[in-house]
């Protein structure tokens, strides 16, 4: 070997590694070959080991198991078969350790599934209401009445209201705020 050959190899090992030569960057075109390679079939054999109502914790499972394997990239086997194994193994235990997770908390319970616990004597409380409600309405005057009837049992508009009863709109808006203030106040005490 000559000394210039022997300079040439000293510059290269002196030098810094490019982006396309960097650890990272290596890892991350190997981890690209494990995915094209495995990540259909792993995801096939991943979704046979949850459960049909959990489609999204397969996907989950070959993210994790993934980025297990970026994370070690050195232990991961260059063989396909046994890159394979290694992959599979780790996404397996991913499922079992998911499983032990879903199985060591409760039962999750959709929000629109559950019903406000209740005193026990609801019933109760409702007549209560009911008979306050109606005191209170019989304590209004008719005119009063009359508005909120109108607006809130028929459902008509303001004006519809001010044409049915035969008194201007301002008077319907000030006739219902007074009478709701004081179905409020019945209500309240």
């Amino acid at each position: 070997m000559t000394s210039a050959t022997a300079i040439r190899g000293a510059e290269k090992l002196d030098r810094e590694p490019t982006d396309a030569e960097s650890p990272a960057c290596r890892a991350e075109g190997c981890l690209q070959e494990i995915h094209r390679n495995n990540g259909r079939a792993l995801l096939r054999f991943l979704r046979g080991l949850v459960s049909s109502d959990a489609g999204h914790t397969a996907e989950d499972l070959v993210q994790e198991t993934m980025l297990r394997a970026w994370r070690s990239i050195d232990a991961v086997p260059t063989e396909p078969e046994s890159q394979r194994r290694w992959l599979f193994t780790v996404g397996r235990r991913l499922a079992i350790d998911a499983y032990r997770k879903r199985q060591s908390r409760p039962a999750e319970v959709a929000l629109f599934d559950t019903e406000p616990a209740g005193s026990g004597n609801e019933a109760a409380e409702a007549v209560i209401a009911k008979l306050t409600l109606q005191q209170a309405i019989a304590g209004l005057s008719s005119s009063h009445r009359a508005v909120l009837v109108e607006l809130h049992v028929k459902g008509h508009s303001l004006e519809e209201t001010a044409t049915q009863l035969d008194i201007p709109v301002g008077t319907v808006k000030s006739r219902a705020h007074y009478a709701m203030k004081l179905l409020r106040d019945a209500l309240r005490g």
